[in-house]
């Protein structure tokens, strides 16, 4: 048997008719929306509700988790920025202009994650320069997450809009 058929087909290429690209787009807007600058929210809601410990614990953990994230962006953010870029726009051309059904997909993943990146970068900045504690932080990392909320909503909105056109009106042969 021909080895490049057997991985295509284990792979599939149409991704959108494929169930483990569904599946990849749930697990990764629920991470994105659990884990809020490396931080997962049930911390945020039990340093909310018991304060003590878990309010250090909190504090603790975005403090160094935003020093990490704005020293990356310091360091190699113009880097990152192009690279990141370079690969966000090769995928849209691939994906729409030479209609790589795989590319358009991993666009679809990629380009809203880009933006949550941004954010990130955003909020981190934020809670630093604003010295953010206690209440202050709480309220940031929750509108932080309600954002990255409402990106993958919007997002996963638009990737069922485009996969069920393609699905539909594309077909199976790319016809």
């Amino acid at each position: 048997m021909d080895w490049h058929a057997t991985i295509f087909e284990l792979i599939d290429m149409r991704s959108f008719s494929n169930l483990w690209f569904w599946i990849a787009l749930a697990v990764m807007w629920s991470t994105a929306s659990h884990w809020i600058l490396g931080v997962p929210f049930d911390l945020v809601s039990r340093a909310r509700r018991h304060g003590g410990q878990a309010a250090e614990d909190l504090e603790a953990l975005v403090r160094i988790n935003t020093n990490r994230l704005l020293y990356i962006g310091t360091v190699s953010g113009l880097w990152l920025l192009g690279f990141v870029c370079f690969v966000i726009t090769g995928l849209a051309l691939l994906g729409f202009i030479y209609r790589v059904e795989f590319a358009q997909a991993l666009f679809l993943l990629g380009f809203p994650m880009t933006i949550v990146g941004a954010l990130n970068l955003s909020t981190a900045r934020l809670i630093q320069d604003r010295e953010a504690e206690g209440e202050d932080l709480w309220r940031y990392l929750s509108r932080h997450r309600t954002i990255v909320q409402a990106i993958g909503m919007v997002s996963i909105f638009v990737t069922a809009l485009w996969g069920m056109y393609q699905n539909m009106a594309v077909g199976p042969f790319g016809g």
